[in-house]
């Protein structure tokens, strides 16, 4: 039982997380929060924390920030898109148990105060940006180091957001690299 409640988008990623981890759901119905979903977010957070896992798309980025923006101190969980993607449909419902465990293992707390560790001259010199095989380098890094795949400038506002160390950066890179 994880202690955490999951917020997720909708009753199918709710099924999928439950085959993977028994825990408290809040199911945000899309863009449908409202003040009451919202409250009860707020209401997990303070008892136990929430993990929020939304589909690794636009609207799921969407709902992301606007819990953030609203219920301060949430974990955040990525699913890569490969994870969360069966027949053209990407979404926490198509993740396999292992994938939804290993994202909810590597939640991570946004900072309150980011710091800018990171820039596009970094990225570029760990082959992150502007190389031929950027976005695909940038996908399995975000995974390794649980925060997801992103463009090249969320990519940045992420590892800031979320604290990661140029050490941490380093070692995913590593690992990544031996997979290839």
């Amino acid at each position: 039982m994880l202690k955490e409640t999951i917020v997720v988008e909708g009753k199918n990623d709710a099924a999928a997380v439950r085959r993977a981890v028994e825990a408290d759901i809040i199911i945000t119905s899309g863009f449908g929060i409202n003040g009451s979903i919202l409250e009860r977010i707020r209401t997990a957070q303070d008892r136990n924390g929430v993990i929020v896992l939304t589909d690794p798309d636009f609207v799921g980025e969407k709902i992301r920030k606007a819990i953030s923006d609203k219920v301060k101190g949430v974990k955040h969980a990525f699913l890569s898109k490969e994870e969360a993607e069966a027949k053209g449909d990407i979404g926490v419902e198509n993740a396999a148990p292992e994938s939804i465990l290993r994202a909810l293992s590597l939640a991570k707390y946004e900072l309150e105060e980011v710091q800018a560790t990171f820039t596009s001259e970094d990225l570029t010199y760990y082959g992150l940006m502007g190389g031929q095989n950027a976005a695909e380098l940038r996908n399995r890094v975000g995974s390794a180091l649980g925060i997801g795949y992103s463009n090249a400038k969320q990519f940045i506002n992420r590892l800031n957001k979320y604290g990661i160390s140029r050490e941490e950066l380093e070692a995913a890179l590593e690992k990544v690299s031996e997979q290839y």
